[in-house]
């Protein structure tokens, strides 16, 4: 359900919410909120709540380091795992400068914009994601351990599964706050797990992704567990991905899946290091069945896109490249870019590569395209980037960049 600000006061009311915490990601895609309580909420929607951006890594220096929130009445969900007296209830969002003007470092916001300007070419976008996460146990100082959970293996269950149960109160967690999980499993490597969740508009696909990560961190702290996202935390086993289900609807355009399939192949070296933002990353691409070159094909699981087999109206293409560790609004916003491209100038894809891609001989292997095989190589493509500087702000580029040196 979406809200109005009137709604907002009025649910807060009637429910007893004693507390809101104005979320807000930064750059890299780390979920931070600070809490006000019921009394301010009207001043929040009026001028904002200021806050120390010098604080957040990526939100600039001390010379201009007061920034504004404004909370999105439309994300309001209450936490079903805070209590019900004195509930804790979010709000997603935007960012300004105390004089009003929108501050780059929003990456909300550039996603936004990626939906407008979809819209003004008359498309719109559907988005879901697949993420992929490990549980480990904790030691007995309650610090994180490589000691996964269970040693089960791809769509195990109990006894072998032990997450059962997490994804379990995972699946009625995101429920409870109007996400839609649709499918749950364990996935190959021991202690890994995956949730998928149906597809949304751009802006809430990212939401939910934020939330979800949320939302799996603190069930499993609730087990005793910690919820690892890093690409591969286990060098001996699968790594962890955030495959990108994308579709496209345009009265003009008959079947628009091969020109954003063409669009997103074209820039993908360029949008990597967005879609891969640490070295982990790295380790990950090119091994088990996650991507290495720059090719697709329907339903094959080692090409960077596939296209799922499924009925006509959830017919859409899966980007199998991204990882947890990406920060949903700008990896969505450049998804949708790159596909905007394809579809504007009606790009026709290459052929299909229907081999098993990871398994072939090198040497019988054409010369296709490759994704950056390092961290280096991937902020060198970003930063030489035409497409990037168009449609990523300087300021989250700069610190990007900054990062990795």
């Amino acid at each position: 359900m979406k809200y109005t600000q009137e709604e907002v006061m009025e649910y807060i009311r009637e429910e007893g919410v004693k507390f809101i915490r104005l979320a807000f990601c930064d750059v890299f895609g780390r979920q931070r909120n600070v809490a006000v309580m019921p009394n301010e909420l009207e001043r929040a929607f009026k001028y904002g709540i200021a806050f120390d951006a010098s604080a957040i890594e990526g939100f600039g220096g001390e010379v201009r380091s007061d920034l504004l929130l404004h909370p999105d009445p439309g994300t309001l969900t209450q936490l079903p795992w805070r209590p019900q007296q004195g509930g804790v209830a979010h709000m997603f969002c935007d960012i300004t400068h105390p004089d009003g003007t929108p501050f780059q470092g929003d990456t909300r916001r550039v996603l936004r914009q990626a939906v407008l300007s979809a819209q003004k070419q008359g498309f719109s976008f559907r988005i879901g994601s697949e993420i992929e996460f490990y549980l480990f146990r904790l030691d007995e100082n309650g610090l994180p351990t490589k000691i996964p959970y269970d040693n089960a293996e791809y769509m195990d269950i109990a006894p072998a599964d032990k997450g059962e149960n997490v994804r379990r109160e995972i699946c009625l967690t995101l429920e409870r706050m109007g996400i839609l999980p649709e499918t749950s499993h364990h996935e190959s490597g021991p202690g890994q797990n995956e949730i998928d969740f149906r597809y949304a508009d751009p802006l809430t696909a990212a939401d939910n992704a934020v939330t979800f990560k949320a939302v799996v961190s603190t069930i499993a702290a609730q087990y005793g567990l910690w919820a690892d996202f890093s690409p591969r935390p286990l060098a001996e086993h699968d790594g962890s991905g955030m495959h990108i289900n994308v579709s496209a609807v345009s009265t003009g355009q008959s079947d628009p899946l091969p020109h954003l399939v063409a669009g997103i192949l074209r820039r993908i070296q360029d949008m990597t290091l967005f879609l891969n933002p640490v070295e982990n990353s790295y380790e990950r691409l090119g091994r088990d069945k996650a991507p290495r070159f720059v090719t697709w094909s329907p339903e094959n699981r080692s090409q960077l896109i596939r296209i799922p087999a499924a009925a006509e109206e959830y017919r859409r293409l899966e980007l199998r490249s991204p990882d947890p560790m990406a920060n949903p609004y700008l990896a969505f916003a450049l998804v949708m870019y790159a596909g905007l491209e394809g579809l504007s100038e009606k790009l026709d894809p290459p052929a299909p590569t229907n081999v098993n891609i990871l398994a072939a001989d090198r040497a019988r292997i054409p010369g296709f395209a490759a994704l950056p095989r390092t961290l280096g190589a991937a902020v060198s493509a970003a930063a030489g980037s035409e497409f990037i500087r168009r449609h990523i702000p300087d300021a989250i580029l700069a610190a990007y960049r900054a990062r990795q040196t």
